[in-house]
């Protein structure tokens, strides 16, 4: 006599919004459309955004990613180069400008309001304190609207206590658009206790997608037995997604780039399961990942819904005239 196996039940806390936010949405579109009006290649400075299934299929369509414009060959000067959604430094266009290249600068704009405020602080005289992480392409482009020593990092609440302005004068602050909510608070109060004159940007710094999906995920943490956030490890924002997950109560969270990441046979016994994607992460993997829990478990799906979101940044311009088929759209919005 056969004998049934009964898959053990398991609720999936769904959290909304997850995955791509405006940025970069717009970031795939312009490499896209601007394959469909130049033609393949199209050469990308950096990852267009921080994940290897968008970089692949971007690949697949005829993208061409370098991390130096001086890779780019003599033959394909005149083919486009698009600039990623973490932005640049100033030295970036102007080298591209030197070497008679066109670019399409897929800066998200909500980097770019960063870039300007940083800006309006040295224009108003003011030492700039970049609140980020070291290394971070949006760190390296931020730090290279400004002059050299116009601009110090401040990574933790201990670098806030220990920054010495040395006769730097006035001071005026701005983060990376990506870091934990939390951690950044800390990060300012410590600031703004040592130097309570120093100035704040005009509007928040860290954008509306960070906020919502860390708001998210503290909404569906609490008693998750496994919180699986689907995004790259240098993804900064899906980063912070974990450790916001493991603050929040979950009793364990995990960053997987695919479903076949998942360690399954450390599991263990798990009836709650917490699931996320970061900014930068496709819908596809999500869909992925639900599909594998639900072949091993009975699973339900159970939305966790803070917020939702309208917004959308067009593209440059010169690569508006260009229309995407429904196959585009869906590879833009995330899915195959």
């Amino acid at each position: 006599m056969l004998e049934t196996f009964t898959k053990p039940p398991l609720t999936i806390r769904l959290c909304g919004p997850r995955g791509f936010c405006a940025g970069v949405d717009r970031a795939i579109q312009i490499v896209v459309l601007a394959l469909k009006k130049y033609g393949a290649p199209v050469y990308v400075r950096h990852e267009i955004v921080h994940n290897r299934y968008v970089v692949e299929g971007l690949q697949n369509l005829g993208a061409v990613f370098i991390e130096e414009l001086s890779e780019i060959p003599p033959e394909h000067r005149e083919c486009p180069v698009v600039f990623s959604a973490h932005g640049v430094p100033k030295s970036v266009p102007a080298d591209a400008e030197a070497r008679n290249l066109f670019y399409l600068d897929a800066t998200c704009p909500l980097v770019s309001k960063v870039h300007k405020q940083a800006m309006r602080h040295q224009r108003l005289g003011r030492h700039v304190l970049l609140i980020g992480h070291a290394g971070h392409p949006e760190v390296i482009g931020t730090m290279g609207q400004l002059p050299d020593g116009a601009v110090t990092l401040i990574e933790t609440e201990d670098d806030a206590r220990r920054f010495e302005p040395a006769g730097l004068g006035e001071l005026g602050f701005v983060t990376q658009t990506t870091l934990s909510v939390a951690d950044t608070a800390g990060v300012i109060r410590a600031l703004q206790a040592k130097f309570p004159e120093i100035r704040a940007p005009a509007a928040e710094s860290i954008c509306y997608a960070t906020t919502n999906r860390q708001e998210a995920v503290q909404a569906a943490a609490p008693g998750a037995d496994l919180f699986l956030v689907v995004g790259a490890p240098n993804s900064s924002n899906s980063k912070r997604l974990v450790e916001v997950a493991e603050r929040a109560g979950a009793k364990r969270s995990l960053l997987v780039q695919r479903a076949s990441e998942i360690p399954w046979d450390e599991i263990g016994a798990i009836s709650i399961l917490g699931l996320s994607a970061g900014a930068s992460a496709p819908e596809i993997i999500v869909d992925e990942i639900i599909s594998a829990f639900r072949d091993r478990f009975d699973a339900r799906v159970e939305l966790a819904v803070t917020a939702v979101e309208t917004e959308n940044f067009p593209v440059m311009r010169a690569i508006r005239d260009v229309e995407l088929t429904s196959a585009d759209m869906a590879f833009v919005n995330g899915g195959v």
